[in-house]
């Protein structure tokens, strides 16, 4: 796989992670294209680390990225070890995204990427720790990957959906903070 610059990040060999479609990764970093640059980003289910190490590639301040799996954890501090710049921080977290989320608080971030296995039940349980926790900045903007066939967008305490995008069968939801 390769991302920004023609950098190229390893795998996982299988089916345990489904990496974002370049289609998509190129449409979320042309959407938040003036905001990336210094910001803290989030991964949720990070698979291989993809959108956090496009993120440390446009310049943001710190990636964090959260991943169940130790096999993706391992893949994905390679990859952004690779792609990070001395002045940048990054960190991988292993285990239960619902509980990992939890530790983060009261840190915040301005971007927050969230890709799920799409027929998966963490959806609204993550989305509501985020508000939980108050982990998106006032400013800031959470996007969540999807299908439209496994999950439909539902409200979130103190989030709005502010934009929607479909992309042959992956879809979209972008939240942002209710001001």
């Amino acid at each position: 796989m390769r991302i920004y610059g023609n950098r190229q990040l390893k795998t996982l060999p299988g089916q345990i992670t489904r990496p974002t479609p370049a289609r998509v990764r190129e449409a979320v970093f042309n959407i938040w294209q003036g905001s990336v640059g210094n910001c803290r980003w989030l991964d949720l289910c990070a698979g291989s680390g993809s959108m956090g190490a496009e993120a440390l590639c446009r310049g943001a301040a710190l990636v964090v990225g959260i991943d169940k799996w130790a096999k993706a954890c391992s893949i994905i501090r390679q990859n952004w070890q690779q792609m990070a710049q001395p002045q940048q921080e990054f960190r991988v977290l292993q285990g239960d995204v619902v509980r990992r989320l939890k530790t983060l608080a009261p840190q915040q971030f301005d971007h927050i990427y969230f890709d799920p296995p799409y027929a998966s039940d963490l959806y609204q349980p993550v989305l509501d720790a985020i508000a939980q926790y108050q982990l998106l900045d006032t400013h800031g903007e959470l996007a969540v990957e999807h299908s439209s066939n496994y999950w439909q967008p539902k409200p979130i305490p103190n989030l709005e959906i502010c934009r929607q995008k479909v992309y042959g069968n992956t879809a979209l939801t972008f939240y942002c903070p209710l001001v």
